[in-house]
């Protein structure tokens, strides 16, 4: 009638050998994660004497860009004309993070 107490069905040992492999497995999906140095070098390698101006550029402008979203939030977006202006803000944005966010890294 009452339910069984769950057993203990691992050991130590298992359980230290679950870890290992846990381990392992963690490390492998991190360095799938990881991105390949070679894909932020597009831009370097496309145009190498522009590519520090850009990338300067874009870090620089999603910083300035973060203060445009005060004032079109504060207007509201009651009209499509604002929503358009507010999307497109965001786009500019985004765009700028991703060139941007390699600027300075060693």
């Amino acid at each position: 009638m009452y339910p069984r107490p769950m057993s203990k069905s691992s050991t130590a040992g298992d359980r230290a050998a679950g870890d290992q492999h846990g381990d392992t497995s963690r490390k492998a999906v991190e360095e799938q994660d990881d991105n390949d140095p070679n894909d932020e070098l597009v831009l370097e390698t496309v145009a190498p004497t522009l590519a520090k101006p850009i990338r300067k550029a874009g870090f620089w402008g999603a910083i300035v860009l973060s203060v445009v979203y005060l004032p079109v939030l504060a207007n509201g977006l009651s009209s499509s004309l604002e929503f358009g202006v507010f999307l497109g803000v965001l786009g500019v944005h985004l765009g700028a993070l991703y060139v941007g966010h390699a600027h300075r890294r060693e």
